[in-house]
């Protein structure tokens, strides 16, 4: 058991890594944050931020030096660099488990081996994987494997053809082709896990997308008029299940499609999760918290979700003057948010706003979900979000 004030180490410094750097200072721990970003916003208010490469070893040395354990806050550092560090301190989670979420190749290739719903898919290396891959495949998405998330990386094709257009615009990257499937709605699942295998679920949030962004989670998902409570049991079963098989150690995310009342894995997420934001002002412990005590060996909280939350994202267009980045720059006018009843907004730090990046969201709260959704949807629009 790691106690306070040891120093944990934060590989990545995003918003996630900034809600976990708040997160462990509330707990009595410091952090040190390692990001090649000088204005990382959670290098910006951590004990330490080393602004280095994910695979500078120099850098590696001195966090593993002077920290306790070390997390992630994104899929993409190098499994080399988490095995590494392993070889010191304790690392969670391990390099296997994200290695095999950082991947679409690998993941895809984990839920088929051990028998996870997943909606057909093939694996593209090269042209001719393509052309043998199954008619019932189209219309489809094809997902570079590799650095692909919000919707980049990925296209739709409604044939053969366009698939073999699309991957030669990917430069031949491995991909793969997914059907695409006719959606009900999409559910995701954040949990923690802990080295014993104890396991504590938060509850499933019903997410909505625009232009393939997060754009607004409903949590819990049976406060929307969509989900039912079967669908949200039966998803926090198999995200159970999917984080002992990969022997995970810490806070994971799984994003669900629900088609004709079926659950489909569509990713997994090796750390806390855009759509489990609403924890933080709707739960007695954040996955933050779960992330925290998960890495230090503590006792992993109950936790217990006190009000309905709806979760509005807010990206960088909403910076420019016509609200959909284009125009002069400027602040978008917060007072029209802070008027709202029961809404917390929570800003990230990041220097530049540009169309698409994830500047900050606010959470509504409260106990009637029909009147928190038409709330959250009203601050929304105040705001300047529009639906097209």
């Amino acid at each position: 058991m790691i106690l306070p004030p040891a120093t944990l180490g934060m590989l990545g410094g995003g918003q996630l890594g900034r809600f976990f750097v708040s997160a462990a200072h509330e707990m009595g721990y410091k952090v040190c944050v390692l990001d090649p970003d000088p204005h990382s916003p959670a290098g910006l208010i951590a004990d330490q931020h080393l602004v280095a490469a994910y695979d500078d070893y120099v850098a590696l040395d001195a966090m593993a030096a002077q920290c306790a354990a070390v997390t992630t806050e994104f899929e993409n550092v190098p499994a080399d660099t988490l095995d590494y560090l392993a070889k010191f301190i304790p690392v969670h989670p391990s390099a296997s488990a994200v290695a095999v979420c950082q991947n679409r190749i690998a993941e895809k290739t984990f839920l088929a081996d051990h028998a996870v719903p997943h909606g057909p898919f093939a694996i593209i290396r090269c042209e001719d994987d393509i052309r043998e891959a199954a008619d019932a495949l189209f219309p489809a998405v094809l997902k570079i494997a590799r650095f692909g998330y919000d919707g980049k990386g990925q296209a739709r094709v409604a044939d053969r053809n366009e698939a073999l257009a699309a991957f030669q615009h990917f430069k031949g990257e491995p991909c793969v082709l997914e059907r695409m499937l006719e959606l009900d709605y999409e559910v995701s699942v954040v949990l923690a896990r802990d080295e014993a295998g104890v396991v504590r679920c938060f509850a499933a949030g019903e997410n909505r997308h625009r232009n393939g962004i997060l754009d607004i989670t409903i949590a819990p998902a049976q406060a929307s008029p969509c989900v039912t409570e079967a669908v949200q049991v039966r998803a926090q079963d198999i995200a159970l299940r999917l984080a002992g098989k990969l022997g995970y150690v810490g806070t994971l995310g799984v994003e669900f499609f629900v088609c004709g009342g079926e659950l489909f894995v569509n990713e997994m997420a090796p750390r806390p999760h855009n759509s489990g934001h609403h924890t933080i002002d709707a739960c007695d412990a954040s996955q933050y918290e779960q992330q925290v005590r998960a890495l230090c060996g503590l006792p992993l909280a109950q936790p217990r979700q006190h009000s309905i939350a709806v979760m509005v994202n807010l990206l960088g267009e909403l910076w420019y003057e016509d609200g959909k980045g284009h125009g002069s720059y400027r602040e978008p006018d917060w007072s029209v948010l802070h008027g709202v009843p029961g809404l917390r907004l929570h800003l990230y730090g990041k220097h530049h706003a540009r169309p698409g990046r994830k500047m900050g969201h606010f959470t509504v709260t409260g106990d009637d979900g029909d009147a928190v959704l038409a709330l959250a949807c009203q601050a929304r629009a105040a705001i300047g979000i529009g639906d097209e």
